[in-house]
């Protein structure tokens, strides 16, 4: 590896599949030991970005280096089986006629390391068992095993939850994640889950139409969305119209702060629990339409004198019902971006 190299880098890279562009002028940079997640819908790119990195797919252009290394470019081509690159599918691919001893040590890592793998992921006790005999939750782990005996320079994770059910997909993804920052592994994480993206990850990358759309912190890009798009994307938002002036922003829910250079029509994002609710005083008037009870909170709809309905997520003592007046009060930040985003 290349002293101070990120453990990946991705420059321009293009892939079309027919007259499909895949990927268009794509850039991304895992750091050393940074996990990163990869959002986007289906038909986004991000599977056939990872496939690039690992080695399945060639590029059409752009260049990609792993540890420092090119990998793939131009008179470049690396093979998978070198690129010293470890994978985690989403059915975690174990041979059913090894036992879990027998996976982690395919490939002939040195025995300390496997072993040392199977400590990390909390399966030592059970290296004599095959992959039948194993719970989903344990044959991931196994394969999470397998990829950090060979010492990679990075873990590609495919979709490595999709197949669990969400009860241990919530667990699974949080000593997944333990287990790879123990190792001080380098992770590159591709999923459509947008909470496992933001729970898991050091940095969100989010793609759309073969691009990428937004990157950095998952707070940072939850809070302040680059586009209506992405706003959406990452969780419930509503966008109302406003226009912007002299470094503020007007619409149907108040006044707010906006960029200096922000002139004329914007549209104003506000995500649920940036809405606070009272049965007097307050902002702008508002009638109950609609109550989504969770428990720990609930989800409220509300539709404002213009009849634009918005949503508010508040905690679940108050039982607010279809029909309540009620006051709405933005307690939270709002993005406000040029239309059309």
């Amino acid at each position: 590896m290349t002293s101070g190299a990120p453990a990946i880098r991705a420059l321009g890279v293009q892939k079309r599949f027919g007259t499909s562009v895949a990927l268009d002028e794509v850039d991304l940079v895992v750091e050393k030991g940074a996990l990163v997640a990869l959002l986007g819908p289906s038909g986004s790119g991000k599977t056939t970005l990872l496939r690039i990195i690992a080695g399945f797919e060639a590029p059409d252009a752009g260049t990609v280096e792993v540890g420092g290394r090119v990998m793939a470019g131009p008179g470049t081509w690396v093979e998978p089986d070198r690129r010293r690159v470890g994978m985690v599918f989403q059915d975690g691919a174990l041979f059913p006629h090894l036992t879990v001893d027998g996976n982690v040590g395919f490939g002939q890592p040195d025995p300390a390391r496997a072993g040392a793998a199977l400590e990390l992921v909390g399966l030592a006790h059970r290296g004599r068992s095959y992959p039948h005999e194993l719970s989903g939750g344990e044959r991931q782990r196994v394969a999470l095993a397998r990829a950090l005996a060979m010492d990679p320079e990075v873990v590609l994770l495919d979709e490595p939850f999709a197949a669990l059910d969400a009860g241990l997909r919530a667990s699974l993804r949080e000593e997944v994640a333990a287990i790879l920052r123990a190792a001080g592994a380098s992770a590159l994480l591709v999923t459509h889950d947008q909470q496992e993206a933001m729970s898991m990850a050091d940095e969100l990358v989010v793609m759309r139409a073969g691009r990428v759309e937004q990157a950095g912190p998952p707070d940072e890009v939850y809070a302040h969305p680059a586009t209506r798009w992405s706003a959406q994307f990452l969780g419930a938002a509503d966008v109302l119209a406003g226009v912007a002036s002299g470094g503020e922003v007007t619409c149907e829910l108040g006044r707010f702060p906006a960029e200096a250079d922000l002139d004329g029509p914007v549209d104003v994002v506000v995500r649920p629990e940036s809405v606070a609710l009272a049965g007097e005083g307050g902002g702008p008037e508002a009638v109950v339409v609609g109550r989504s009870f969770y428990g720990h909170d609930q989800l409220v709809r509300l539709e404002l004198a213009s009849g634009l309905v918005v949503q508010s997520r508040v905690d679940g003592t108050a039982a607010w019902r279809p029909g309540d007046a009620v006051r709405l009060r933005v307690v939270g930040p709002v993005s406000v971006l040029a239309p059309g985003g």
